[in-house]
């Protein structure tokens, strides 16, 4: 070993312990894991209990609002919710973002990425389905179901009961008839088929003969 060696090898030594002694204390931290036994306190227990009347930051997440079934299990019959004209604008919005992709606008399973490979989905208008409680569809979307994941992280509750009231809409629009409206839906109805169609630009233009 040269001089010059040996003078470097106290140091580097120094530097050695120095160095292991911060890994030794990043190591022995004075925290206490979440369920871990502590001495500390008279319970033994590492983690407290939560202060009397304690505020969640976030959705409590209980619930027939959040689950869409009942204490015993079953899927609601009736939304939690009014059913108003603004609710189903909001599920139509959400559907189109959230659900299309896969069910279509339409909810007749040919949406874009069934249309690309994946797993083609049941149509809404199929009996099952049709016959199936509205909180079906929410708790569906809340869980998952066969290929489909769960959207409990990406559509907050509120949002998935508007798109479930959406749903059963599409359903009852592929067998809906004029006589299911309303007087005034129906004149509506009535006045724009009596109304003349303007024709398309493809059939005004004259066909030429090959």
């Amino acid at each position: 070993m040269s001089p010059k060696t040996f003078r470097l090898a106290p140091a580097l030594v120094a530097c050695l312990l120095v160095a292991s002694g911060c890994r030794q204390n990043m190591h022995n931290q004075h925290k206490i894991k979440p369920y871990r036994g502590s001495d500390f306190f008279a319970d033994g227990m590492g983690s407290r209990p939560l202060p009397a009347h304690t505020v969640s930051r976030y959705d409590l997440q209980e619930g027939a609002f959040y689950t869409g079934v009942d204490m015993a299990g079953n899927p609601l019959n009736e939304l939690p919710v009014p059913l108003t004209r603004e609710l189903l604008q909001q599920g139509q919005e959400r559907f189109n973002i959230f659900c299309s992709p896969c069910h279509g606008r339409l909810g007749d399973g040919h949406g874009m990425i069934a249309q690309r490979g994946f797993k083609q989905p049941t149509s809404f208008d199929d009996p099952r389905l049709r016959s199936s409680p509205v909180g079906y569809f929410f708790n569906v979307m809340t869980v998952g179901y066969g290929q489909m994941p769960a959207y409990a992280a990406q559509v907050p509750a509120g949002d998935r009961w508007a798109i479930a009231a959406y749903v059963r809409a599409l359903q009852l629009s592929q067998r809906a008839n004029l006589a299911d409206l309303s007087p005034e839906g129906r004149k509506t109805v009535e006045a724009a088929l009596a109304a003349p169609q303007a024709p398309t630009p493809e059939s005004a233009a004259p066909h030429e003969v090959p």
